[in-house]
């Protein structure tokens, strides 16, 4: 399974730009797709997270600005981010759960950089 996530950059505060990202690969069934952060000298943490029963998971410090939708029919995910912060300025990594013929179990997208501007 391989997440291939896009649309990062240099940001002004206050930008909307979306991330997408698309799975590819062999996977019986991809039960969560999310997005995860790591801030400069902070640890990675959840942004945002699709999962089963289309259940919706958002960090507070994003809760309200940010949007993750996902189209199943293409093994998209994407993250709406409005307002940004100079605070949302970090490495942003897609995740997933899948299930595939031999295991199952989670996986990561190499990230994409996004520098917000003040």
């Amino acid at each position: 399974v391989q997440l291939q996530a896009s649309g990062g950059g240099l940001v002004q505060s206050g930008g909307s730009p979306r991330l997408p990202c698309a799975a590819s690969g062999s996977f019986i069934t991809m039960s969560t797709m999310g997005w995860y952060r790591r801030a400069p000298e902070k640890q990675r943490e959840l942004v945002a997270l699709s999962g089963t029963g289309d259940t919706i998971n958002y960090a507070d410090s994003v809760r309200g600005r940010f949007t993750i939708s996902r189209d199943k029919s293409k093994n998209m995910a994407y993250l709406q981010m409005n307002n940004l912060k100079p605070e949302d300025t970090g490495v942003y990594y897609c995740h997933a759960y899948a299930r595939t013929r031999s295991t199952s179990g989670p996986y990561w997208g190499q990230g994409t950089l996004v520098t917000v501007s003040s």
